[in-house]
């Protein structure tokens, strides 16, 4: 199959979801948000009540998901939960599940489907080192805490969703500890890839250099 792949990873609020669409859009490639189906997982496992340390049962969910994406909505079966997905609490909740080994395998073959022709722009946590390992370009998304707390924060309250900056701060960091420390797939650059610092950049300086740098390669491939 002929399809380029952008893989962008990243930690909670660097501004991959954002930056990897949109250099989608511009390059009429398909997308693929990683992050919203260990949210479908979170979501659903909370709705179930299911034990959340039953981990047979939490991989099963992630493998049956009924779930499909249109345009910018998320649905799971016949409900739109775009906006339900991205609460603090779905997050956080994601970011544990996501640790274990079994729902991060039964998520593989799910991932890997999205990768289509003309091609692929997918962002998450171990795009570039797990699931695209042959991505033609891999950039790995960074900035400080405060700065991605800010970020959140203003999210949120966007949304009219009440938010704390410090409790925020505080689960960025937990986040990223329990993502960097998990044996399967921890949140680390791969060794190719390209790590861009967004602190002092907004969205669309971040989108031109990831497309300037697909240019790049491309060039050197043709």
């Amino acid at each position: 199959m002929n399809a380029s792949i952008i893989t962008i990873d990243g930690p909670t609020a660097s501004g991959k979801g954002t930056v990897a669409q949109i250099v989608a859009e511009k390059l009429h490639f398909h997308y693929l948000d990683s992050g919203a189906l260990y949210r479908l997982t979170a979501l659903s496992v909370m709705r179930s009540g299911i034990n959340p340390d039953d981990i047979d049962q939490i991989a099963s969910i992630a493998g049956n998901l009924p779930c499909r994406f249109e345009k910018k909505r998320i649905f799971l079966g016949s409900e739109d939960v775009t906006e339900a997905i991205r609460t603090e609490e779905v997050g956080n909740t994601a970011s544990v599940i996501a640790a274990f080994p079994k729902v991060r395998r039964a998520l593989i073959d799910r991932q890997t489907g999205f990768k289509k022709a003309p091609g692929l722009v997918a962002d998450g946590r171990d795009m570039g080192t797990i699931i695209f390992p042959e991505a033609d370009l891999k950039i790995f998304l960074t900035a400080s805490v405060d700065v991605r707390a800010e970020r959140r924060y203003k999210q949120l309250l966007e949304k009219g969703i009440p938010a704390n900056i410090d409790s925020l701060r505080n689960d960025l960091i937990e986040r990223d500890r329990r993502d960097s420390c998990r044996k399967e797939a921890p949140l680390v650059p791969a060794e190719d890839a390209i790590t861009l610092d967004t602190s002092s950049l907004d969205i669309d300086e971040t989108v031109k250099r990831v497309l300037s740098l697909f240019a790049r390669k491309s060039s050197k491939c043709s």
